[in-house]
Protein backbone atom coordinates (compact mmCIF):
# COMPACT_ATOMS: atom_id res chain seq x y z
CA UNK A 1 0.00 0.00 0.00
CA UNK A 2 2.75 2.21 0.73
CA UNK A 3 4.12 1.84 -2.89
CA UNK A 4 1.20 2.92 -4.76
CA UNK A 5 0.92 5.93 -2.49
CA UNK A 6 4.36 6.85 -3.44
CA UNK A 7 3.92 5.93 -7.19
CA UNK A 8 0.80 7.94 -7.37
CA UNK A 9 2.77 11.20 -4.97
CA UNK A 10 5.49 11.01 -7.35
CA UNK A 11 2.67 10.68 -10.85
CA UNK A 12 1.17 14.05 -9.34
CA UNK A 13 4.16 15.84 -8.70
CA UNK A 14 6.63 15.05 -12.02
CA UNK A 15 2.99 16.33 -13.70
CA UNK A 16 2.76 19.51 -11.53
CA UNK A 17 6.77 20.10 -12.51
CA UNK A 18 5.73 19.77 -16.01
CA UNK A 19 3.00 21.93 -15.75
CA UNK A 20 5.00 24.59 -14.32
CA UNK A 21 8.01 23.98 -16.69
CA UNK A 22 5.50 24.90 -19.43
CA UNK A 23 4.05 28.04 -17.97
CA UNK A 24 8.12 29.35 -17.02
CA UNK A 25 9.09 28.52 -20.67
CA UNK A 26 5.94 30.55 -22.20
CA UNK A 27 6.95 33.39 -19.62
CA UNK A 28 10.55 32.57 -20.86
CA UNK A 29 9.63 33.34 -24.47
CA UNK A 30 7.65 36.28 -23.95
CA UNK A 31 10.60 38.10 -22.21
CA UNK A 32 12.81 36.79 -24.41
CA UNK A 33 10.15 38.60 -27.39
CA UNK A 34 10.19 41.75 -24.98
CA UNK A 35 14.10 41.83 -25.02
CA UNK A 36 14.57 42.40 -28.60
CA UNK A 37 11.85 43.94 -29.23
CA UNK A 38 13.71 46.38 -26.75
CA UNK A 39 17.28 46.50 -28.53
CA UNK A 40 16.13 47.24 -32.33
CA UNK A 41 17.95 50.38 -33.17
CA UNK A 42 14.77 52.27 -34.07
CA UNK A 43 13.06 51.19 -30.64
CA UNK A 44 16.28 52.68 -29.06
CA UNK A 45 16.30 55.64 -30.94
CA UNK A 46 12.58 56.03 -30.00
CA UNK A 47 13.15 55.49 -26.11
CA UNK A 48 15.55 58.14 -25.78
CA UNK A 49 13.97 60.46 -27.73
CA UNK A 50 10.84 60.06 -25.63
CA UNK A 51 13.40 60.09 -22.14
CA UNK A 52 14.98 63.13 -23.65
CA UNK A 53 11.78 65.19 -24.18
CA UNK A 54 10.38 63.86 -20.76
CA UNK A 55 13.22 65.58 -18.92
CA UNK A 56 11.73 68.46 -18.09
CA UNK A 57 15.46 70.35 -16.90
CA UNK A 58 17.03 68.98 -20.32
CA UNK A 59 14.06 71.19 -22.23
CA UNK A 60 14.83 74.16 -19.72
CA UNK A 61 18.38 74.01 -20.32
CA UNK A 62 17.85 73.78 -24.13
CA UNK A 63 15.31 76.26 -24.24
CA UNK A 64 17.88 78.74 -21.99
CA UNK A 65 21.12 77.45 -23.74
CA UNK A 66 19.07 79.20 -27.06
CA UNK A 67 17.85 82.49 -25.59
CA UNK A 68 21.31 83.51 -24.76
CA UNK A 69 23.04 82.27 -28.29
CA UNK A 70 20.04 84.50 -29.93
CA UNK A 71 20.77 87.24 -27.54
CA UNK A 72 24.28 87.33 -27.65
CA UNK A 73 24.06 87.06 -31.36
CA UNK A 74 21.42 90.10 -32.12
CA UNK A 75 23.67 92.13 -29.97
CA UNK A 76 26.56 91.65 -31.87
CA UNK A 77 24.96 92.50 -35.41
CA UNK A 78 23.14 95.37 -33.40
CA UNK A 79 26.55 96.36 -32.25
CA UNK A 80 27.91 95.36 -36.14
CA UNK A 81 28.10 98.60 -37.22
CA UNK A 82 30.95 100.15 -35.24
CA UNK A 83 33.08 96.91 -36.08
CA UNK A 84 35.61 99.23 -37.65
CA UNK A 85 38.67 98.27 -36.40
CA UNK A 86 39.73 95.16 -34.26
CA UNK A 87 39.70 96.81 -30.64
CA UNK A 88 35.70 97.61 -31.56
CA UNK A 89 35.22 93.92 -33.23
CA UNK A 90 37.08 92.63 -29.28
CA UNK A 91 34.18 94.92 -27.72
CA UNK A 92 31.33 93.15 -29.73
CA UNK A 93 32.47 89.47 -29.50
CA UNK A 94 33.33 90.25 -25.41
CA UNK A 95 30.04 91.88 -25.71
CA UNK A 96 28.29 88.80 -27.29
CA UNK A 97 29.95 86.42 -24.88
CA UNK A 98 28.51 88.71 -21.64
CA UNK A 99 25.20 88.60 -22.81
CA UNK A 100 24.90 85.04 -23.80
CA UNK A 101 26.70 83.90 -20.33
CA UNK A 102 24.06 86.22 -18.48
CA UNK A 103 21.29 85.27 -19.86
CA UNK A 104 22.00 80.84 -19.33
CA UNK A 105 23.26 81.97 -16.11
CA UNK A 106 20.01 83.74 -15.16
CA UNK A 107 16.97 82.26 -16.73
CA UNK A 108 14.40 82.98 -14.08
CA UNK A 109 15.29 87.38 -14.19
CA UNK A 110 14.98 86.87 -17.83
CA UNK A 111 11.98 84.41 -17.92
CA UNK A 112 10.44 87.51 -15.42
CA UNK A 113 11.60 90.45 -17.39
CA UNK A 114 10.04 88.65 -20.94
CA UNK A 115 6.56 87.55 -18.21
CA UNK A 116 6.70 91.28 -17.52
CA UNK A 117 6.95 92.98 -21.44
CA UNK A 118 4.34 90.36 -22.09
CA UNK A 119 1.85 91.50 -19.39
CA UNK A 120 2.76 95.54 -20.34
CA UNK A 121 1.94 94.79 -23.68
CA UNK A 122 -1.30 92.61 -23.45
CA UNK A 123 -2.46 95.08 -20.90
CA UNK A 124 -2.59 92.74 -17.55
CA UNK A 125 -0.79 94.94 -15.85
CA UNK A 126 -2.89 93.92 -12.59
CA UNK A 127 -2.04 90.64 -12.21
CA UNK A 128 -1.52 90.79 -9.08
CA UNK A 129 -3.51 94.12 -7.62
CA UNK A 130 -2.45 95.47 -4.66
CA UNK A 131 -4.76 96.04 -2.13
CA UNK A 132 -5.28 99.92 -1.03
CA UNK A 133 -5.34 100.97 2.33
CA UNK A 134 -8.74 101.81 3.57
CA UNK A 135 -10.52 99.23 1.32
Amino acid sequence: MQKTDSTSTLSETILELEVRRAEEGKMLKEQANQAYENIKPINLIKSTFKEALAAEDLRTDIINLSLGLIAGYVSKRVFSGMEDSPLKKLLATSLQFGITLFIIKNPETIQAIGNGIVNFISGDQDENPQIEPGD
